[in-house]
């Protein structure tokens, strides 16, 4: 099943019971989004993953980080000759005292990178001639609130989606704690099998890794009389 905006706000006041007099479309709203952040917050996920080209400038240790970005995965850089380096993270402690070491080389192909402020993320050395950067990065996926006729998570994880709203939901009216705590336990297993396709699953090659198998338990002998 999948869900458009709509439809989650009708099943969310169908579970609960309370109208759009209580459950207005933008409490829901705001309901949704948090239950959305929730999720992508909890785990790594494909959907989150995005690209980005820009160039590091000759001189210029500092590059822009895009308006979206919410986590570096890698730094690529690519010279005029086709060649490809691939940057080492390191913390902005690191980079200060690399350009602070005396002798150290300050302009060269660029080795390291850090996350240095809300705006730039920073490289060293500085580059010596303009390169091609390519950047992974972790973006905040499109809300539902936003593309109203469905989003990844609405169409392929309606589940999750809507137990995580369920939760938020009951805990904005205040509800009866036994369905809080039902719909907790429901979204947290969705939130398992949603973690074992996307970070399980998803990142493993069966030729090579192996099939994902999951471990019996076995009962003791005490358990059985």
């Amino acid at each position: 099943m999948a869900y458009t905006l709509s439809e989650l706000q009708t099943d969310i006041r169908n579970y609960t019971e309370v109208d759009s007099n209580v459950l207005s479309d933008s409490v829901l709203s705001r309901i949704i989004k948090n239950s959305e952040l929730k999720i992508y917050r909890e785990i790594d996920t494909d959907q989150n993953v995005f690209y980005a080209t820009s160039n590091a400038i000759v001189g210029n240790r500092y590059v822009t980080i895009p308006s979206d970005l919410r986590a570096i995965r890698y730094v690529q850089l690519t010279n005029s000759e086709g060649d490809q380096f691939y940057l080492e993270q390191r913390d902005t402690s690191f980079i200060a005292e690399y350009y602070a070491t005396p002798g150290s080389s300050s302009v060269n192909i660029p080795k390291y990178y850090a996350n240095w402020d809300e705006n730039f993320w920073v490289v060293a050395p500085t580059p010596d001639k303009t390169y091609s950067i390519t950047l992974s990065y972790d973006k905040e996926p499109t809300s539902i609130t936003t593309d109203t006729t469905g989003t990844y998570l609405s169409n392929k994880y309606s589940d999750l989606l809507l137990y995580g709203c369920l939760v938020n939901t009951y805990g904005y009216l205040k509800g009866p704690a036994d369905m809080l705590q039902y719909y907790t336990g429901q979204y947290q297993k969705s939130l398992e099998s949603y973690a074992i396709e996307q970070i399980g699953q998803r990142r493993r090659d069966e030729y090579q890794d192996g099939e994902i198998r999951a471990q019996l338990i076995s009962k003791s002998p005490s358990s059985n009389k």
